[in-house]
């Protein structure tokens, strides 16, 4: 595997260079490029798997740059690495797919965690590259995978062969055609105990019956998209309302799932049949969600796409909850963000995702500052399916009892990690005490030191010892007196200076209340013994 690291500063270029453990995570060439243009001819020749990059830099930025890797070489996994914590530069991120966002200065344990995560997840992918390619060249001899495949290169190509247009009668280089999109949900694959070769088959089993009938239009799996249907009208455009509207009633009366499809924009050419899509995708993303109906087929034209809202400007008052560590905190905060989302009764699958992109963009951001291991699907789009019902109606309520319950857990783990991190402290004064017993350790240095009040000190000391601070010291002082007055050779006044005290007699005085006899007496005893 290859990596490049994209910075203007060279020495955080090397910075990266020294913290990353790239042969563990098996990278092994390194490239560096000093601005986004640089970067392109850099990618354009070595074709990098993992690219770090900066987001200000002269003559092409970060963003501009992620932009570009996004449209030409979108395999590649991109880490934003910044000195700016502002969520305008990671909103950025998220849209054009960065993986993940470091801050400088750079922390070795947060970068190899973040190196790892990413690797793994380009590795993921990966397998399933290569086994849709592996698919693509073994051309099955079932006719309908043969035509998902030809039919979704048609979609996703600029020209097209002409033997294509011998396969396929109805298609022509120059004629009017509209795509339909039929969107697959999570809650239809699990109708069919989660076999998707099998739910694919059974609707366009459907689809194409109906197609057939009027001989206007093909349907097909697309191949290039998870969970989407498309259907080619080439004939009878005033039929495609009723004809939708019938697939959608027969798919949710005989098989009992819900399949929204949506039409898009008509064209000229065959060459145009993905700007049709487009548009249907769009009209898909930006439906309303919250609203029940007994067809989910959306036909309208999108006039002008509603705001996509913004979870990143409740960010002060996401900390703020969180720094408070009680779920209290969070009820009003969650029912206002569900307000601010749902105005007008009126939540798209378009700002779901983003809400989603962003939530998790921010647990995550969290979960690392506290250490905490987060473990959550990958899949946005999955996450968001489990919510819909049978009759694709999203169910809002049960979608803010598990952000609740989410939080709930991330805050018990918050207040387990600090409670070990507290007793840790705890354990670490009595070393810093056996440390310097042999000078006047007050409560205060102790609070500056560790961070924390001498409240909390003297208060949690006493609970773990059973004793203070002060005695504790005294007990020490006296165990090391006694080890010390073995030694015959000692003075009683060079023993009391060596354990603390400049006074020896204030020094005879302890160790007699202590002990239960002088400092002599009790070296008498111990030569006598």
């Amino acid at each position: 595997m290859k990596a490049l690291i994209v910075d203007d500063e060279k020495h955080v270029r090397e910075g990266i260079k020294i913290l990353a453990d790239w042969k563990q995570n098996g990278i092994r060439e390194i490239y560096e490029a000093g601005n986004g243009e640089e970067a392109i001819q850099l990618i354009q020749t070595i074709r990098p798997e993992i690219i770090f990059t900066d987001m200000k830099m002269p003559k092409m930025d970060g963003t501009q740059l992620l932009q570009w890797i996004k449209e030409n070489q979108p395999d590649s996994k991109t880490i934003v690495v910044t000195g700016y914590d502002d969520y305008h530069y990671m909103r950025k991120a998220i849209h054009f797919g960065s993986s993940d966002y470091l801050l400088k200065p750079i922390e070795p344990e947060i970068l190899n965690q973040t190196l790892e995560k990413v690797v793994n997840e380009w590795k993921k992918e990966e397998v399933d590259r290569k086994r849709k390619e592996t698919s693509s060249l073994q051309i099955n001899e079932m006719k309908p995978v043969y035509r998902d495949r030809k039919l979704t290169h048609i979609m996703n190509s600029d020209s097209i062969q002409d033997e294509l247009f011998e396969e396929f009668g109805w298609l022509q280089q120059s004629r009017p055609y509209i795509l339909a999109l039929v969107r697959v949900e999570g809650k239809t694959i699990e109708a069919f105990q989660g076999d998707r070769d099998l739910t694919y088959f059974s609707i366009l089993n459907v689809i194409n019956e109906i197609l057939m009938e009027y001989e206007c239009g093909m349907g097909f799996r697309y191949l290039s998209k998870k969970g989407q249907i498309i259907i080619i009208f080439w004939d009878k455009f005033e039929h495609i309302e009723n004809l939708l509207i019938r697939m959608y009633r027969t798919l949710k009366n005989v098989m009992d799932i819900s399949c929204p499809i949506a039409v898009g924009k008509p064209v000229d050419r065959s060459t145009k049949l993905i700007d049709s899509y487009q548009h249907a995708r769009q009209v898909l993303l930006n439906r309303n969600i919250l609203i029940e109906s007994e067809s989910r087929v959306f036909i309208y034209e999108i006039q002008s796409p509603p705001i996509v809202k913004d979870l990143m400007s409740y960010a002060p008052s996401i900390e703020l909850a969180i720094k408070t560590g009680e779920m209290g905190a969070f009820e009003e905060l969650i029912n206002q963000i569900d307000q601010d989302f749902t105005e007008k009764n009126y939540l798209s699958p378009r700002q779901l995702l983003n809400f989603e992109n962003e939530y998790m963009v921010i647990s995550n951001k969290w979960f690392k500052y506290y250490n905490i291991p987060l473990k959550v699907s990958d899949d946005i789009e999955e996450r968001i399916d489990l919510f819909f019902d049978s009759s694709g109606t999203f169910k809002l309520q049960e979608y803010k009892k598990r952000i609740k319950r989410e939080i709930a857990i991330f805050l018990r783990k918050i207040k387990k990690s600090t409670l070990q991190k507290k007793n840790n402290i705890i354990t670490d004064i009595e070393k810093y005490l056996q440390k310097n017993f042999d000078r006047d350790v007050k409560l205060q240095e102790i609070s500056d030191h560790f961070y924390i009040s001498r409240e909390y000190v003297s208060r949690k000391f006493k609970q773990e010892y059973n004793e203070n601070i002060s005695d504790y010291i005294v007990r020490i002082r006296m165990d090391k007196a006694k080890s010390l007055l073995k030694n015959s050779q000692l003075k009683i006044y060079e023993i009391a200076s060596m354990i603390g005290y400049q006074d020896d007699k204030y020094f005879r005085k302890v160790f007699k209340k202590v002990e239960g006899m002088t400092p002599n007496e009790y070296r008498a005893e111990y030569v006598k013994q």
